[in-house]
């Protein structure tokens, strides 16, 4: 499923990719409930992600605070740390680009979150290596938190296989607008 999930993604990336990125800054976050100063957790892309660079500005510009994920290791929950656009990166696995450790580590409010494939009830297909779900457990045991997933529409799928450790999204903004994601 991973493999096919990538090459819809990829197709969809080259048909549309700076048009996704644009139209999903149009959309905002506004229907998430959450209103500035909350936590905003970004990401930066990696191939064919969705870049969420110009919502992330957006959201800086509405009195959003930001931070981006950091991995600890295998295994272990994602941190996170501040971060601005023009704040000084490292580069780690694969390429990631990371907040230096100086940067304060912060629990996002609202949590953006890369995937391959999506289900209207919220399931989504990563690459494996269960960060995002061990994250949002972690981060639902302290607060209220709300996770959209950045898709585009052609990756929705019928349904995405899951386990007891999967963590649900409660939201994914594709370009064609958000889709509240079902509970039952």
């Amino acid at each position: 499923m991973r493999r096919e999930a990538r090459s819809i993604r990829k197709e969809a990336f080259v048909r549309a990719g700076e048009d996704a990125a644009a139209a999903i800054t149009r959309h905002g976050i506004a229907f998430a409930g959450r209103p500035a100063p909350a936590i905003v957790s970004g990401f930066f892309p990696i191939g064919d992600e969705i870049d969420p660079g110009s919502l992330m500005r957006r959201l800086l510009g509405e009195g959003y605070r930001l931070c981006l994920p950091i991995m600890e290791g295998k295994g272990k929950p994602l941190i996170f740390r501040a971060w601005s656009p023009g704040d000084p990166m490292g580069e780690a696995a694969w390429g990631i680009r990371e907040p230096l450790p100086e940067a304060p580590v912060l629990d996002p409010d609202i949590v953006l979150g890369p995937l391959l494939a999506f289900d209207a009830k919220g399931y989504r297909l990563g690459y494996g290596g269960g960060f995002y779900d061990r994250t949002l457990a972690r981060l639902r045991a302290l607060k209220p938190v709300v996770s959209i997933g950045l898709a585009f529409d052609e990756q929705r799928v019928d349904a995405v296989p899951y386990g007891d450790y999967d963590e649900r999204l409660d939201w994914i903004l594709t370009p064609s607008g958000p889709l509240k994601c079902r509970t039952q």
